[in-house]
């Protein structure tokens, strides 16, 4: 497995992360803990070092098994987690109950997630979402306090915008930047985030690199969602925007058969050659998709590839929003 480096930062990991959250969170399950635990053991065994949960999910769930699992490799592996939802009582954070990055917040989230995932420091701690009550600099001076005690390795951002990461970076320096960016999502490359990412020597971390499972090419109108798939109250999963943006899957399909490769190897390919500090966190739970996805590593897009997908992308219009 190839490595890359977080930006400017010494914490180097696998090209290609692992997103945890549909393990347990997000999704209808479709193991036992104990192969989600098996599955886990393997993508270290294929290579994989980076691997993304946060206290939300579950909540708490998805630490606890990610800690578990990955105990036995503590030291080989690279773990992020995030804070930054409101606790509900004894239910824990959940979005629905609004944002919470107080510094004291802050620190209590930490001290339980070293305990769920099993380890001495937590290598990368992402503020999930800005917090328009609580100023990005009071967050970022709890994260230092945190690093400075030993309890922290890096710091990181998570849908920020280009201003929040200037000032925040000006504070406690941001290792790394987690942001939906795929083929079909782009944002950040006109908001300034990209570029600022750039500037400032931050490693990027897209989510939803396959776009929820739509840039595989194994989602059509027809595809249903169980009521807890996150999918099924999605805009870009209504039968009809599926069947709209089919034109998306279909570039994908031209560029993958000229290489031998699926339409997500494609499209986790076109990201890796974005910028070598770009770090996609495709999640998967079955073997096969784990495989195939590892297999975008090895892939490299030519300059004419990368200018059909520019100029087809510029002339198609993504139906349905994101969220």
């Amino acid at each position: 497995m190839k490595t890359r480096k977080l930006g400017n930062s010494n914490l180097e990991v696998s090209a290609l992360g692992l997103g945890c959250m549909r393990m347990t969170f997000g999704d209808a399950p479709i193991g036992t803990r104990q192969e989600m635990i098996a599955f886990l053991h393997t993508a270290v065994e294929r290579g994989l070092t980076f691997f993304d949960t946060a206290e939300v999910y579950g909540p708490f769930t998805n630490e606890e098994l990610v800690g578990e699992a990955l105990e036995p490799f503590r030291g080989q592996v690279v773990i992020a987690t995030k804070f930054g939802f409101k606790h509900d009582g004894d239910k824990g954070p959940s979005p629905a109950t609004g944002l919470d990055s107080r510094p004291e917040q802050i620190k209590r989230v930490a001290e339980a997630s070293l305990k769920r995932l099993r380890v001495e420091a937590i290598d990368l701690f992402y503020q999930h979402r800005p917090d328009p009550n609580v100023p990005i600099e009071d967050v970022a001076g709890a994260v230092k306090d945190l690093i400075q005690e030993g309890k922290v390795k890096h710091f990181g951002l998570s849908e920020a915008s280009a201003d929040l990461i200037r000032r925040a970076h000006a504070v406690c320096p941001v290792t790394a930047l987690q942001s939906e960016y795929s083929v079909w999502w782009r944002a950040i490359e006109e908001n300034g985030v990209l570029a600022t990412c750039e500037e400032l020597g931050i490693g990027l971390v897209p989510y939803s690199p396959l776009g929820r499972g739509y840039l595989t090419g194994k989602i059509d109108e027809h595809t249903t969602f169980a009521p807890n798939d996150i999918r099924s109250r999605n805009p870009r999963f209504t039968p009809e925007a599926i069947r709209a943006n089919r034109v998306v899957v279909e570039l994908l399909e031209r560029i993958a058969a000229r290489h031998n490769a699926t339409p997500a190897q494609i499209a986790l390919a076109w990201l890796l050659a974005q910028k070598p500090w770009i770090v996609p966190i495709p999640g998967s739970r079955k073997l096969e998709r784990l495989e195939e996805n590892i297999g975008a590593v090895n892939i490299t897009l030519t300059a004419d590839d990368l200018g059909e997908i520019a100029k087809a992308m510029s002339q198609i219009t993504v139906i349905g929003d994101r969220y």
